[in-house]
């Protein structure tokens, strides 16, 4: 089962710029299924009745082209719930980052 997020009340600032998904031995993180290669960005996800979150976003494919500061939307952002170790918490994942583009003046 996927948890898919309902991002229409958020407000997605990218806080770091996009950086290889990296293992314990610092080696490029691939998809299991595709083999493409995974990225990580870590956003600030504002919800104006609760305030803000930091959260680390993961993309695979090519790096998304976002910059600090940059408002985004996450392409059905996913929720992946994790325990390991008697640690747990909760790992996002979007099939994309889409930006907002400027408006030009006709």
């Amino acid at each position: 089962m996927k948890l898919i997020v309902d991002t229409s009340v958020h407000t997605f600032t990218v806080t770091k710029a996009a950086e290889p998904k990296t293992d314990q031995d610092g080696r490029h993180k691939a998809d299991r299924r595709t083999g493409e290669l995974l990225f990580v960005v870590q956003v600030m996800a504002l919800e104006p009745e609760s305030g803000a979150d930091i959260i680390t976003i993961t993309v695979a494919g090519q790096p998304p082209k976002v910059a600090v500061g940059q408002t985004v939307t996450p392409v059905e952002l996913e929720a992946i719930p994790w325990a390991t170790g008697g640690r747990n918490g909760v790992a996002f994942r979007a099939k994309a980052l889409e930006t907002k583009q400027a408006v030009k003046a006709a």
